[in-house]
């Protein structure tokens, strides 16, 4: 591992404190950031993410990814954990913590809102960041690929109706825009761009694909901690005007984060899927699609709404949280997988 994938966390954990640190220092320039978006896709946001993906694309080799259709079975369980677990085990946690534990310290309408923006984050599994969790666990790219397409057509057609179910309406409006241009900055066009790629490098040479990629990966965790630093200015704000309310929705967040992270673990194991393929499984389906979540929340109970907060919590817990779940899956990587 080079010196950005073995100090991660700490990079992490200074892009944090910078991002607040700059929001407080330099609130205007987040905001003129924050205005460049369409669809509530911020592009300076996908700049980032592409230049964190890009050389992950790169290696994906497309012929082997036919392959993928004769060991269904990660795929099976990454769907399973994602829409019939997940979604309902979110819904759940946010009900007990909210309606119970909670109830004391949170007044109902509040409670409500807080609830709802959890249901969206739990129904909108990740998408972009997943390449960079799998790239950190040594995952499948191949396989990475298709589970996370496979998860994106999904949730074309099964995200407002669960939403919908979940939230108790039949109204729910959901940002078509923002699904589709996310899916399209997010995966379609770093695809484009390293098949191209591929394709250019491999007419060169044998080991062209893996000398470029071996230059431009640092760039990749650059790209990580740019997009750290940007999410977290944008709220650093709300982060220090409302640190009590923020540590209540992290607890039960940071619970489902784990217990659906063991749940497909274990799935993983009695299904004896290579480890290559089961640590992406679970790094899928615990990290969420939170442009996507802040988005519906912002469009159904508004900017300033409890829901729209829980969705932005769900941005600050996410990757301190999966880096630790990477290092878990790390941890426990085979021996013989490790030489």
């Amino acid at each position: 591992m080079g010196l950005f994938e073995r100090f991660l966390t700490l990079w992490v954990a200074l892009g944090i404190l910078a991002g607040v640190a700059l929001g407080l220092l330099m609130p205007g320039l987040f905001q003129l950031v924050a205005t460049l978006e369409v669809a509530h896709v911020n592009l300076v946001v996908a700049v980032f993410i592409w230049v964190m993906i890009y050389p992950m694309m790169i290696q994906i080799d497309w012929s082997a990814v036919k392959d993928v259709g004769r060991k269904p079975q990660g795929l099976i369980l990454t769907l399973v954990v994602n829409w019939l677990i997940k979604p309902f085990t979110m819904a759940a946690l946010g009900v007990l913590f909210f309606q119970y534990v909670f109830a004391a310290w949170v007044d109902p309408q509040s409670a409500s809102e807080y609830i709802a923006g959890m249901i969206l984050l739990g129904v909108a599994p990740c998408t972009a960041m997943v390449f960079v969790w799998s790239q950190l666990v040594r995952g499948d790219a191949n396989y990475t690929l298709v589970q996370v397409s496979v998860n994106d057509l999904i949730m074309v057609v099964a995200f407002a109706p669960i939403a919908a179910f979940l939230l108790g309406v039949t109204n729910i409006t959901v940002p078509w825009e923002t699904l589709v241009i996310s899916t399209v900055l997010y995966v379609v066009l770093p695809l484009a761009a390293g098949m191209a790629t591929r394709h250019v490098l491999q007419r060169r040479s044998n080991h062209a694909v893996a000398d470029f990629v071996s230059r431009i990966k640092p760039w990749s965790m650059i790209g990580l901690i740019a997009t750290v630093v940007l999410l977290f200015g944008f709220q650093a704000t709300t982060i220090v005007a409302q640190p009590a309310i923020i540590v209540l929705i992290a607890v039960p967040l940071i619970l489902q984060s784990y217990g659906i992270f063991f749940i497909t673990w274990l799935g993983a194991r009695l299904m004896r899927l290579p480890h290559n393929v089961a640590g992406p499984a679970c790094l899928i389906g615990t990290s969420n699609f939170f442009e996507l979540a802040v988005a519906v929340a912002i469009s159904l109970f508004g900017l300033n709404s409890g829901a729209a907060l829980a969705t932005v919590v769900g941005v600050l817990v996410e990757v301190p949280v999966m880096l630790s779940l990477v290092a878990i899956v790390n941890a426990w990587q085979p021996k013989q997988a490790i030489n």
